[in-house]
């Protein structure tokens, strides 16, 4: 499995990143759209790694070997959703924005169910357009599981720009008992809680899956904690398309994932293709909206069969754990 990711630095640091947003705040869009050029040419000449890691995507996405100038825009592209937070985040009206949304109904009907909701997503496109679209409808808690101590720029970007959404933020650094069960409460009180599933952490267990040519490793943790939970899943990508429009795309998944302990190697390799295999027709569909700027089919460390199935088996006590504590801490209330 690939955790390269892990060991880059944050793109730009605190100091570029409330640059640009005092730009974009005090002297507007347009503007700050302009000085993305200038920043895109930074980071072509002197994030190396990042460059080639794009040029090495952009050739499995596009087909052909990918230029320099693919490169350019592919980084053009992610500094300008990164802009767009800005104001996905921080604003109410999202009227300046062409926002285009496709199978949402079904999302809606299952939290009026009084079901919570897993938004499986990835770094293909921009979430906060995803977190944009839950202003519109504030009855709606939006939960997200970040890692705070990855970016710790964007994090503090975040709560200056809405503490509500930051302040909903599950720290996916406290350890798999703490998060499965902070996402149990959340969806239990009826929240959508949006998951990342296409980057591994460090001593995480993988399944590898077909992707844009050649098996890339996919973290099994995200689809064990839907199966122990027992909560509707749908896959959400928020896909920019250029200028101020954006492309969100909803695609239910699963009703309810059921991971039997006799076949569940099997069932979560299931879950992983068929996850890989929508995200590769959205990366082929929008090729410079994809954000691992990393050799994302690098394998660090095969690992073991009899390694993946106990580190498999402790993830789902956890999510047992997770399960009991929070049935005593109900007891307790209502004692």
């Amino acid at each position: 499995m690939s955790t390269a990711w892990r060991q880059r630095p944050e793109g730009g640091g605190r100091f570029a990143i409330w640059v640009i947003r005092c730009i974009g705040r005090y002297l507007g869009r347009a503007v700050a759209r302009a000085c993305l050029y200038p920043i895109t040419l930074y980071f072509l000449i002197k994030r190396g790694p990042e460059r080639r890691a794009s040029c090495a995507y952009l050739g499995r996405a596009l087909g052909r070997p990918a230029t320099l100038l693919d490169a350019a825009r592919h980084i053009h592209t992610f500094s300008a959703t990164i802009l767009d937070r800005i104001y996905l985040l921080g604003d109410r009206d999202l009227s300046r924005f062409d926002i285009r949304v496709s199978g949402i109904e079904q999302v809606h009907a299952q939290i009026a169910q009084g079901r919570g909701v897993l938004l499986i997503g990835s770094h293909l496109g921009s979430f906060e357009a995803l977190r944009g679209l839950a202003q519109s409808r504030p009855d709606i808690e939006v939960r997200a599981v970040l890692d705070k101590s990855q970016t710790p720029a964007m994090t503090q970007l975040l709560e200056a720009l809405n503490p509500r959404v930051a302040a909903g933020v599950i720290d996916a650094a406290q350890g798999g008992l703490a998060v499965t069960l902070a996402i149990k409460q959340a969806t239990d009180q009826g929240a959508m809680v949006t998951l990342l599933a296409d980057r591994v952490y460090p001593g995480e267990t993988v399944l590898r899956a077909p992707f844009l040519g050649e098996a890339a490793a996919f973290p099994s943790s995200p689809w064990l904690i839907a199966a122990a939970l027992q909560v509707p899943v749908t896959l959400a990508f928020g896909l920019y398309r250029g200028g101020n429009r954006y492309d969100l795309v909803f695609e239910t998944f699963s009703d309810g994932i059921t991971i039997e302990r006799h076949n569940r190697p099997q069932a979560l390799a299931e879950c992983v293709a068929r996850y890989a295999q929508r995200l590769e027709h959205h990366a082929r569909a929008a090729p410079y909206n994809w954000f691992n700027f990393y050799d994302f089919w690098k394998h660090d460390d095969e690992g073991s069969e009899q390694e993946l199935h106990a580190s498999q088996a402790h993830l789902a006590g956890d999510a047992d754990a997770a399960r009991r504590r929070l049935r005593q801490q109900r007891a307790m209330h209502r004692a």
